[in-house]
């Protein structure tokens, strides 16, 4: 059974950092690309970043550029998301995927329960 668990979603002030983390088990985890996607309230899902198996990044908002850094450790088979200077409409919840192959498309294989992330003024 493949179980993707996302941590580090917390309440936070806007100017602050955060680092989420995902974690993945019951598959090889070096033999995908991994992904970050979040949703705000009343608001369509939106892809965030990718990073394939080789480390090759692929960033999907213009809004997070040069705030949030994709990373991965596939010794410790763990996915990152570094996130600073968070600002109000960062806010939603952030899910770990899991893409279908190792380098990032469009096809997702498997999706985290989400960690919410929530930036006050």
């Amino acid at each position: 059974q493949v179980r993707v668990v996302e941590t580090g979603g917390e309440s936070v002030q806007a100017g602050g950092s955060l680092r989420l983390s995902c974690t993945v088990s019951g598959l090889t985890f070096d033999n995908y690309a991994l992904g970050w996607f979040r949703q705000a309230p009343g608001k369509e899902r939106e892809e965030v970043s990718c990073i394939s198996l080789s480390g090759v990044i692929t960033e999907k908002l213009d809004d997070v550029k040069g705030r949030f850094t994709i990373s991965r450790d596939n010794a410790k088979k763990v996915l990152f998301l570094q996130m600073n200077n968070l600002k109000p409409e960062d806010t939603a919840m952030y899910y770990c995927v899991v893409q279908r192959y190792r380098y990032c498309s469009d096809k997702i294989f498997h999706w985290g329960q989400g960690t919410q992330v929530t930036v006050s003024s």
